[in-house]
């Protein structure tokens, strides 16, 4: 738990720092007011004393008060604002984190649960922060200072309040013993639940197409009935500690006034008002001792879960990443837009066989490459080794030359254009999606429109209120599926790369706009080398090579021609989508 606060900057500590300066002189204002009481009391029974001394001493309980009150103000507002930026930190290390993650990382994790991560479990710790630590500080000190002042003045007294502080041990340990195993659930249940909502929110289209309303229901009405029963019977335990605590300082309060009046009755009559202000002092003191552990109540309510959540996000924070970043930024003299796999294999963490097997081929500048297969032959898979999304297990891919692994992978990611199977947009405009991104290129004006062109897309998107500056909605839920896909590949052709991957990113389009686009391709960027994967033969057959891909191995690489007379597996895919005029 502690390890958390590492991420606290100086600045912070600073002002943490200066909150224990005026938790402290909080503390001894309010143990002072005793001391003011114990003299009061003595002035009230003792005949002759001045009304301005009592008024005095008045005066200074009333100074004491105030001071505490503002003690308090000023240590809220500081630790509001250093818990504050706390949160905003450690979010911050937590999205830069996960952007280091390769997607066997993002897997292990899963994206719920990392979004929980970035937004419950540091909300968790920020309340700690804010809740807790003038507790953590405040109570420990007050406990140990009051039980000081009041040691040694009567050992009936100290008994009775060692006795009671026993039992408050007793039952703040039961309380956290139950509702500990509980709230280390409550984080997994929260990931659920975030899950299912996820879930149904992007899918709502097919939930609708499917009439699942009510399935979807049920399930969200498991995961929400599962945290709920969890969070209440934590609650409950913790909720009963506030009423014990209670009952145990309206005990000690009757036992010192009890123990007090058998020993006022037993004294001598000039020991009788001494021992009266004793006991309206240790008392005040007693309750002190008792407020401590009413204070630490609040910390046992909040850190059990704080601690779950504070060891979920150092989980990631400590989790190094597969992929290591080279320090190469330049390619080997000579070499450009070259993509060499030399028998390449590639297994999934967990997976049982590898979903490449043996992958070795050269892609030289300016040439297109196709890959062609059933599905999950592992044609994605492959090209996702290009910008190292994933390493291969063996065998080693070369881009310009040089191992990828010894790549800058900000240098390495320059050099390509992606466009990924699931064409992703983001909100803002056509023009910031368009030049999406980070090539170390500026000024793109003339680039985004031309590459709008060569993506087939000018014709919606100058249409578009604003043009070019038209509105793009979170995930581009306001294009089609055929628009976003252009747009995507659009993006990828603004970065004027070496290379381009298409990963299956004509299967939205319509055979007409494929082909118009390939043409486009051809002219725009004839001197890149170009990755395609795709399921239909019509979107390849002009590649320059064809690798055909069957369970992970290749199963035949060459034309269209060549293929058509040498590979089976080609040929039945041929067959299943040519007429018998296009076979021929």
């Amino acid at each position: 738990m502690l390890r958390i606060f590492k991420n606290l900057d100086k600045k912070d500590w600073r002002l943490l720092a200066a909150s224990l300066l005026f938790i402290i002189l909080q503390v001894w204002l309010d143990l002072t007011l005793p001391d003011y009481m114990s003299e009061i009391t003595m002035m009230v029974q003792t005949e002759g004393s001045a009304m301005g001394d009592i008024l005095l001493a008045g005066g200074k309980m009333l100074l004491c008060a105030l001071g505490s009150l503002v003690c308090s103000a000023v240590v809220a507002l500081i630790i509001a604002r250093a818990a504050t930026d706390f949160g905003a930190t450690l979010r911050q290390r937590l999205f830069g984190k996960v952007l280091s993650f390769s997607m066997r990382e993002i897997g292990a994790f899963s994206t719920d649960s990392l979004i929980t991560r970035s937004t419950n479990d540091v909300t968790q710790v920020q309340m700690l922060l804010v809740m807790g630590l003038q507790s953590m500080v405040k109570a420990p000190v007050m406990a140990v200072w009051a039980v000081c002042k009041i040691a040694g003045k009567n050992g009936q007294w100290t008994l009775t309040t060692g006795i009671a502080v026993i039992a408050l041990l007793l039952i703040v340990s039961v309380c956290i013993a139950l509702a500990l195993p509980r709230y280390k659930k409550l984080q997994a249940l929260t990931d659920d639940l975030n899950r299912v909502t996820r879930e149904n929110l992007t899918g709502l289209r097919v939930v609708r197409a499917y009439n699942a309303e009510d399935y979807q229901e049920k399930k969200f009405d498991g995961a929400n009935d599962a945290l709920t029963s969890t969070n209440l019977y934590a609650q409950r335990v913790m909720a009963t500690m506030m009423p014990s605590i209670t009952l145990v300082m309206s005990g000690l309060s009757l036992a010192i006034y009890w123990v007090g009046a058998v020993m006022i009755d037993a004294a001598e009559m000039t020991e009788k008002l001494g021992l009266f202000s004793d006991m309206v002092v240790f008392l005040s003191y007693a309750m002190q001792v008792v407020m401590a552990f009413m204070l630490l109540v609040i910390i046992f309510m909040i850190l059990p879960r704080a601690s779950v959540a504070a060891k979920r996000i150092l989980e990631v924070l400590d989790t190094q990443p597969s992929i290591e970043n080279g320090a190469r930024t330049e390619p080997p003299a000579g070499e450009t837009g070259t993509v060499e796999f030399r028998h390449v294999s590639f297994r999934y963490p967990d997976a049982e066989d590898d979903a490449l097997h043996d992958i070795t081929f050269t892609a030289r500048k300016g040439e297109t490459v196709a890959f062609i297969g059933a599905t999950g032959c592992g044609k994605s898979t492959l090209v996702n080794l290009v910008p190292r999304f994933y390493d291969a297990t063996e065998g080693t891919v070369l881009v310009d030359g040089a191992d990828v692994w010894e790549y800058d992978q900000r240098a390495l990611r320059n050099r390509i254009g992606y466009v990924s199977q699931k064409a992703t947009l983001f909100r803002g405009t056509v023009s910031s999606n368009v030049a999406y991104g980070d090539n170390g290129r500026d000024n793109l004006g003339e680039d985004i429109v031309e590459s709008v062109y060569t993506a087939q897309a000018a014709d919606f998107v100058e249409k578009l209120e604003n043009s070019y500056d038209g509105y793009v909605a979170q995930g581009g839920s306001n294009f089609s599926g055929g628009q976003k896909q252009r747009l995507s590949i659009a993006r990828a052709i603004c970065r004027r790369p070496e290379i381009l991957i298409f990963d299956d990113s004509f299967s939205a389009l319509d055979y007409k706009t494929d082909r118009t686009l390939r043409d486009a391709l051809k002219k725009t960027c004839a001197g890149v080398t170009k990755l395609i994967v795709a399921q239909r033969i019509g979107t390849i057959r002009d590649a320059d090579r064809i690798i055909v891909l069957d369970e992970g191995r290749v199963a035949g690489q060459g034309t269209h021609e060549e293929l058509m007379r040498t590979c089976a597996v080609y040929q039945e895919i041929a067959s299943s989508q040519l007429s018998k005029e296009e076979l021929s």
